[in-house]
């Protein structure tokens, strides 16, 4: 399709210019929805990039005329420094997860009972295995894009969002009744595709790098980085699935996807409408054998109410809605054959074996590599080389070897033993202590405990030092910069050698000094938790900072003294010990205090607080909130919160499906508490819920 260019000598005129710049971008809107959206192009690519190549030469001529929803400006703009906070009109809602028939019939059976025998239909819809993104638009234009995070405030990631060819930076004109419809809000899931994800590791396996694990952490990570540029790079795609404004009141979740689609945004064919259970089963069954030949993937079918009167009278708790649910499919699996096993090293010394694969495709990803967990794994399964083996992704997530074929197995299979050296170039003995499943490496120079011990040092639930990732602590410790975790703090002295390494300017240099210094006001317990005390997990690393104030009072603990606190068992409390007694490990601890972290307890001015005293435990879920949510609040009223029911306990908080700590409560005389009851007690010290 040709259409008449804009001749050089006509730029000259401002408002023709004007006039051309916005028949251009009307123009590839069409064409981007068209190969974008329906995969059905109206024009060659020449064609597109002529048209294109003109609407950036007359932008360029007149730069006030680009506009942020110009087709130009998805290709991405300056880095950021960071991402903003951004409040949530309306909460975003996770789904709570079903796996089997039995809890469908029952969701099911709840929807009945709560409406009382009127009818009622559901939408049913593919569970894209994306990320859940919200996009505001204003006037028609899309002008902010927004990351779940906790489902009450995300991440303003609106400039990396505008480089998805699918999502329109301006929707078409539609009316809903005699409302033309231009501020709203839309929710979906940001998406890449089987294919486009192989390309991208196919190129970075060309190049030496490590591929990505998986096209959904891809889609995660890509969103989250900072340069647009680089976003722009990589082919994200975008499915919608609800759109709520103030102005107009769609009835149902159908007359919603048909609105999304109107307005031009990406929606997915394959809804349908369920008029009854079984029509739902159909579906969930239709699509538990046709999702593998998707070009993306999925993980379940999401079951809504239909009719929007009656999802707003179930009305929705801080968790998930009472209206709607996601069965999810069990985790696929893969045969392939065993080509090897070999070893890796943990941050504590663990030793784990990790089976080396043919590749096989899996879930979204090619799969060559799946943990063994340990040596006494390989022995139950009497894994041989050679053996073809069974592998699923554990959470979708971590390949693991499941099954053995033992019909398959060649005549010359090998037996595996576990070696008795650690890989590392110290080659130091293997030991494992008696009682455990698990082998260690005693070296405290293995390279790769060093990287581990690093990367869990850095992680966000410890120092959280952003810009210290797995792959800065590899480069850092292979160039010597890094031998523990103390010399991160000495990194302002070498930062001469960190600026002009490949990659490294001053400004990224800067950012992560600035990262460094920052983590340095971290508290007591989450410093003890970083030094990777083998057993002491957040928690434990709370319970002793609380018990203890200090890591000198730690150290002068006997064993008996620290088993005698409820949550320490005798091998925490001989971790803890040999910790403190190890004069490299007090050496490195003094290094850290030199350099300003904290090491006791801060000391504030006492006041007391409404749940002080108190100690809770929660069992079975909670609608209102996440624990993890409720246990920040008792924290925060004074109150502790532990995961295990003893004399000492105050409350039992009962949720939803409670297992077998109420049974213990009740052996014990503990008192218990409904989720009600608790909320109630929060709102009377003043806590909003």
């Amino acid at each position: 399709m040709q259409e008449q260019l804009f001749s050089s000598d006509d730029t000259s005129d401002k408002h023709r210019a004007r006039e051309r710049v916005e028949e251009l971008r009307s123009l590839i809107r069409q064409y981007d929805y068209a190969y974008y959206v329906e995969a059905h192009p109206l024009i060659s690519d020449r064609d597109y990039d002529r048209l294109f190549g003109e609407l950036v030469e007359l932008e360029r001529r007149y730069p006030d005329l680009v506009t942020p929803d110009s087709p130009t400006q998805r290709v991405g703009g300056a880095p950021l420094e960071g991402f903003a906070h951004v409040q949530h009109r309306r909460p975003m809602l996770s789904l709570a997860n079903t796996y089997t028939r039995e809890e469908v019939l029952e969701f099911d059976r709840r929807i009945r009972q709560a409406l009382s025998g009127e009818p009622y239909r559901y939408c049913c819809e593919l569970k894209f295995d994306g990320v859940a993104i919200s996009l505001r638009y204003s006037q028609g234009r899309f002008v902010l894009g927004a990351t779940r995070g906790d489902g009450l405030v995300g991440d303003d990631i609106t400039q990396n969002l505008r480089t998805i060819r699918s999502l329109p930076l301006v929707v078409r004109p539609v009316r809903v009744g005699r409302t033309q419809l231009t501020d709203f809000e839309v929710r979906g899931e940001a998406y890449m595709s089987r294919n486009d994800f192989e390309h991208l590791n196919r190129q970075r396996l060309a190049a030496g790098e490590k591929p990505f694990a998986n096209p959904r952490n891809l889609t995660a990570g890509t969103l989250k980085l900072l340069d647009p540029r680089e976003v722009a790079q990589r082919p994200l795609q975008l499915v919608c699935y609800y759109l709520d404004s103030e102005h107009v009141h769609l009835e149902s979740q159908s007359d919603n996807l048909r609105l999304l689609a109107k307005l031009g945004f990406p929606t997915s064919p394959h809804w349908r409408l369920c008029p009854t259970i079984d029509d739902v089963f159909k579906y969930i069954s239709e699509w538990e054998e046709k999702r593998r030949r998707l070009p993306f993937d999925i993980d379940g079918i999401v079951v809504k109410l239909d009719r929007i009167d009656q999802q707003e009278r179930l009305g929705t708790v801080a968790r998930s809605p009472r209206w709607a649910i996601a069965y999810k499919y069990e985790a696929e699996q893969a045969r392939t054959v065993l080509k090897g096993i070999t070893l890796q090293v943990g941050r504590t010394g663990v030793i784990t074996p990790v089976a080396e694969l043919e590749p096989v495709f899996l879930a979204g990803s090619t799969i060559s590599r799946a943990t063994l967990h340990n040596a006494s794994f390989v022995e139950q399964l009497d894994l041989r080389i050679g053996d073809t083996v069974y592998i699923e992704k554990g959470g979708e997530v971590i390949p693991k070897v499941v099954g053995v074929d033992l019909s398959a197995r060649p005549a010359d299979a090998k037996p595996w033993h576990m070696p008795e050296h650690c890989p590392c170039p110290h080659k130091s003995k293997l030991y494992r202590p008696e009682g455990e499943v698990n082998y260690y490496c005693q070296s405290p120079a293995c390279p790769w405990q060093i990287r581990r011990r690093i990367e869990h040092f850095a992680s966000r639930r410890a120092m959280d030092i952003e810009g210290l990732g797995e792959k800065v602590i590899a480069e850092l410790v292979e160039s010597g910069l890094l031998e523990t975790v103390a010399d991160i703090y000495d990194l302002y002295t070498r930062r001469d050698q960190l600026v002009g390494r490949p990659g490294w300017g001053e400004k990224r240099v800067q950012n992560l000094l600035d990262a460094v210094e920052a983590s340095k006001q971290q508290p007591f317990h989450r410093v003890l938790y970083a030094l990777g005390i083998r057993y002491v997990g957040e928690e434990i690393a709370k319970v002793l900072a609380d018990h203890f104030g200090s890591f000198d009072a730690l150290c002068r603990a006997s064993r008996q003294e620290l088993e005698a606190i409820h949550e320490i068992g005798p091998r925490i409390a001989e971790s803890v010990r040999n910790f403190c007694d190890d004069p490299e490990e007090r050496q490195l601890v003094q290094r850290l205090q030199h350099a300003g972290l904290s090491f006791q307890q801060r000391k504030t001015a006492h006041h007391r607080t409404p749940l002080e005293g108190k100690t809770f435990v929660f069992t079975g879920e909670l609608d209102a909130m996440p624990r993890s949510r409720a246990e920040e609040l008792v924290e925060l009223l004074g109150g502790r919160a532990t995961s295990s029911v003893s004399k000492t306990t105050s409350f039992v908080i009962v949720g939803r499906q409670p297992g077998s700590k109420l049974v213990k409560a009740h052996q014990l005389g503990i008192q218990t508490m409904s989720e009600s009851e608790f909320l109630e007690l929060l709102r009377q010290h003043g806590v909003n819920v």
